[in-house]
């Protein structure tokens, strides 16, 4: 703004806020020269000043309004013009607006009559910006507009969303999920843990694997079967494409007659609660949140998980809930039942096998709890102390599977593939 320019109609009126007070408080003498110095000022006539300072200093709304100049043609061509130069401002509009116009009249983009162009010719910026925001935008500027999602046939919309209810009478409904132990670098490929927890009885199954390809995948949960002393009869892991995908889904279609496979909402970590609330009680607060990718570490983590599978399935005590009280529409109060381990709660809700209950009662009887505790820190110290040489080197998948022949897990159990 140039000093030179001519004062606004609000800024003539805020110098006359300001000048009134003492024009009120002026003598005959002193309001003359008062005046002289406002019409300098504000380039307005005398007679107009002394009208408005005897009268209402506040601007009168027009008694009658103007009628609108430019009509539906302009509307209709400012537009198409706006939409042509992908919607710019009203200052780089205007003076394009004539030259534009007999452009897309040869190109028969546009109609208009030289009426028309005279008026595009005498439009103002302000009355230009008006005319924007009414005829408004059919469609976003090209550089905010967001790319076609691509339409692509997803496996998980074949299944179910839903959360498995907190009172399941059966177990073998398991919440599963992956945890990442990649610390704070997420480049390259590092160890994971593979857990499900069961909704009824909180037996938890947790398992090492490389990586989350097919082969890491199928392999961790080839583990578990081999461990679970009671069939599974419903899987409910997240979104991820580690769990729906063709080969692992072909997987279990091989292995678990009609299984029945749900799914969480996308960003609904409640859906998965008893899952994620294991993960950081039986993982994170064990493991810890390092990055962890060599293949020492892997097995050091496995004969850990060994441990922990024995820890908390056969002596820790976990809690359920037995009801919910609730006091009004909105809240409630959860009741706990008694504190069982998660073994003791299997045998109370499903009839296992003789041989295999003889099995699973022996190997609490024979483990001592203070020595496996014992045993569990030192296996975290030495999970710790088994620094890479050299974080860069790779590793092959395929030396992370387990062997059939050399399977260092001596309970090992026959999965049941029958189920409901």
């Amino acid at each position: 703004m140039s000093e030179m320019d001519p004062m606004t109609i609000d800024e003539r009126r805020k110098y006359l806020y300001k000048m009134w007070e003492r024009y009120r408080k002026a003598t005959r003498t002193e309001k003359g020269k008062l005046l002289d110095e406002m019409e300098e000022v504000t380039g307005m006539h005398r007679k107009a000043l002394i009208r408005i300072l005897t009268g209402r200093l506040s601007r009168k709304k027009r008694l009658r309004e103007r009628g609108p100049r430019y009509g539906a043609p302009v509307a209709d061509a400012v537009r198409v013009i706006a939409r042509s130069l992908d919607y710019p401002c009203a200052e780089r509009l205007r003076p394009n607006l004539v030259w534009m116009a007999q452009h897309l009249v040869r190109h028969h983009e546009l109609q208009i009559g030289p009426e028309t162009l005279r008026k595009l010719d005498q439009v103002s910026v302000s009355t230009l910006k008006r005319i924007l925001k009414k005829v408004g935008r059919s469609d976003a500027k090209l550089a905010y507009r967001k790319p076609p999602r691509r339409q692509h046939n997803s496996l998980r919309n074949a299944y179910p969303m839903r959360r498995i209810p907190w009172d399941t009478p059966a177990p073998g409904h398991f919440e599963v999920d992956l945890v990442v132990h990649s610390g704070e670098d997420a480049a390259g490929e590092f160890i994971h843990t593979l857990q499900m927890v069961d909704v009824c009885t909180g037996w938890s199954e947790i398992e090492a694997v490389y990586g989350r390809s097919y082969r890491a995948m199928q392999d961790g949960f080839q583990m578990i079967l081999k461990r679970l002393p009671f069939p599974i009869l419903e899987l409910h892991p997240d979104n991820g494409s580690e769990f729906f995908n063709q080969h692992l889904l072909r997987f279990w279609q091989k292995n678990i007659v009609s299984l029945d496979l749900s799914r969480s909402r996308p960003y609904h970590k409640n859906d998965n609660r008893f899952v994620e609330e294991n993960n950081h009680s039986l993982v994170r607060a064990y493991v810890g949140h390092g990055r962890l990718d060599t293949l020492e570490q892997l097995t050091i983590l496995r004969e850990l998980y060994q441990a922990l599978w024995l820890y908390h399935n056969f002596f820790q005590p976990v809690l359920r809930t037995r009801e919910k009280v609730f006091s009004d529409t909105l809240h409630y109060q959860r009741v706990f039942d008694t504190a069982r381990p998660p073994f003791d709660r299997l045998c109370a809700v499903m009839p296992l096998p003789p041989a295999r209950l003889a099995a699973l009662q022996s190997l609490r009887e024979q483990t001592n709890p203070v020595q496996l505790r014992q045993r569990i820190e030192t296996l975290i110290s030495q999970l710790w102390s088994a620094h890479p040489v050299s974080p860069s080197m790779p590793v092959n998948v395929l030396h992370t599977l387990r062997k059939e022949m050399d399977n260092p897990v001596t309970f090992s159990f026959e999965p049941k593939m029958r189920v409901r």
